[in-house]
């Protein structure tokens, strides 16, 4: 008799946690973005996502064709979600195309299926939210006094918010995409990308959250972590996080790429120092990338030509 109650309690209490998120996310509306120039599958955008944690912004969710209910999809979430499918309204009038190296890989099934959940930017706020805010606990007392004296004499906000942006994504975001779209809700299927300071926070990400993250790409990361200058303080503060937050090798898989040119040209010196870290850590090249692609400059066009490796590596079956 107590097994049969304890079970029935059990599922009313699932059921009631069930209704309870289907009541919290009734108020978010998403609509189909039928303007975006699309090679393949749909993009549901959600104007602006509500969140405790951060300014609230655009968050486009790309479903692959033929998507279902029928079926579940791993989770791809990448940062500055305009920049990813539709180069009529990027500001360079470049993207990524996600929408063909995923529907290409998938066709080939290369990878598994999944889906894309692009968050959107805010400009004039992009660096305070996607810098990885715990290294700044690595910096002594006068650096980080000169670094916020130069950021006020440059009207520079300091108002670091890394930690909040995980938050929204990992208590706000997900839960929303896992109620909502036939996902696997598991670290297996969950990843994230993005390129410069996306990349920064990718690695961020996976380094805080490894429960939820199996893979991170991080792509012409920006390791120099604001602007380039001399006698920077801000590599060595990151890289002293890093070392003290990577995840367990054997659960987890980092990608990492760097090209010459533009303002990857910063990037190359620091590889030797991504590699030790890893490796050390028990790292192989079964769970590692840190790729040298020559030539190539900081842009959507260069990391286009390229995102299918990332891809391959995350997602591969």
């Amino acid at each position: 008799m107590k097994k049969i109650l304890f079970f029935s309690g059990l599922f009313l209490l699932i059921i009631s946690c069930t209704q309870n998120s289907k009541t919290t996310f009734s108020k978010i509306k998403s609509y189909h973005l039928e303007s975006a120039v699309l090679s393949s599958g749909k993009i549901l955008r959600i104007d602006t996502f509500p969140s405790k944690n951060i300014t609230p912004r655009t968050v486009d969710i790309w479903l692959p064709k033929n998507y279902s209910d029928e079926k579940k999809y791993a989770v791809l979430y990448m940062h500055d979600g305009q920049m990813l499918f539709d180069s009529t309204t990027t500001w360079n009038k470049q993207e990524w195309r996600i929408d063909e190296a995923a529907t290409d890989l998938m066709e080939q099934k290369i990878t598994k299926d999944f889906i894309v959940v692009g968050v959107h930017n805010i400009p004039s706020i992009r660096w305070n939210d996607l810098f990885p805010e715990k290294a700044m606990d690595f910096m002594d007392v006068n650096s980080k006094n000169e670094v916020f004296k130069k950021a006020q004499e440059n009207n520079i906000s300091t108002d670091f918010k890394g930690d909040e942006y995980l938050k929204f994504i990992v208590k706000e975001l997900k839960p929303y995409i896992d109620a909502t779209f036939s996902v696997y809700t598991n670290k297996e299927n969950t990843f994230v990308a993005g390129s410069s300071m996306g990349g920064l926070m990718s690695m961020y990400a996976i380094s805080e959250y490894p429960d939820v993250f199996e893979g991170a790409a991080c792509i012409s990361t920006h390791w120099v972590g604001a602007m380039a200058q001399e006698n920077n303080p801000f590599p060595d503060v990151i890289f002293s996080y890093v070392a003290a937050n990577v995840p367990d090798a054997k659960t987890h898989k980092l990608y990492f790429d760097y090209g010459d040119q533009t303002l990857d040209r910063h990037y190359p010196q620091y590889a030797p120092t991504v590699d030790s870290i890893y490796m050390s850590k028990g790292y192989s090249i079964n769970n590692f990338r840190n790729i040298h692609f020559p030539n190539t400059d900081h842009s959507e066009k260069s990391w286009q030509d390229r995102i299918h490796i990332p891809l391959t590596f995350l997602l591969k079956k």
